[in-house]
């Protein structure tokens, strides 16, 4: 990745792809590099451009964003995808992080959010809008998305170091921080990272967060 973070905006209303594109291009190092109004022209255009983040908005015609999700997820492992979308219900979430989306933002959030959120991403990190956050761990401690004994023993295999690890990816942290925290270099971290993701089956960090919720790596709030 270079140091412009390339970005592809889909969304059926254009009034609202204005919207996203202006704000975005009041932040210096990102670009807009594509738009489309539909999921079938998203990953389409993807595949041409192949930009480092794909903001999706989850309802569009031809194919929805969660499909598109999918798509990309095996077509541009690299690429990460953001979820952007009006909807915070419950199914919607599951159903983007299923599909290996690396974030989840409301349009109607701060825009401070999305280019955070943005750069978060690219740099191989994780969003979640807050609201979506607290529902998440919500529904987590509710035990509709947690499986604690399932996860438990999921991460049964992972060294102690791999375990702490998953717990601050967890908590949040980015591989810098976990780096200071742990007192390793940021690359030792990244290794581990990956090899966290690799070994329990994970696509992205928001999914590894959810798992170290469910296996109690991470208090809830």
């Amino acid at each position: 990745m270079g140091e412009t973070i390339r970005v592809l905006l889909a969304d059926d209303e254009a009034v609202l792809r204005a919207g996203v594109r202006a704000i975005l291009a009041t932040e210096p190092g990102i670009e807009v590099v594509a738009e489309a109004g539909d999921g079938r022209a998203a990953v389409d255009l993807a595949l041409r451009h192949r930009p480092d983040v794909c903001l999706l908005d989850i309802r569009m015609p031809r194919l929805d964003g969660l499909a598109a999700a999918a798509e990309l997820a095996t077509a541009l492992p690299r690429t990460a995808v953001v979820m952007l979308t009006t909807f915070s219900e419950d199914d919607h979430i599951a159903g983007a992080l299923g599909a290996g989306a690396a974030g989840f933002l409301l349009k109607t959030g701060d825009p401070r959010e999305l280019i955070a959120g943005v750069r978060a991403v690219a740099e191989g990190g994780a969003c979640l809008a807050p609201s979506v956050a607290r529902r998440v761990i919500s529904r987590l401690g509710e035990g509709q998305l947690g499986r604690g004994a399932a996860a438990r023993t999921r991460i049964a295999g992972l060294t102690p170091r791999e375990r702490e690890v998953l717990g601050l990816v967890g908590a949040g942290l980015s591989n810098a921080e976990i780096a200071r925290r742990l007192f390793l270099v940021e690359g030792t971290v990244k290794a581990y990272v990956s090899a966290v993701l690799a070994r329990l089956g994970l696509k992205n960090r928001v999914q590894a967060a959810i798992l170290a919720y469910e296996a109690g790596l991470v208090p809830a709030p």
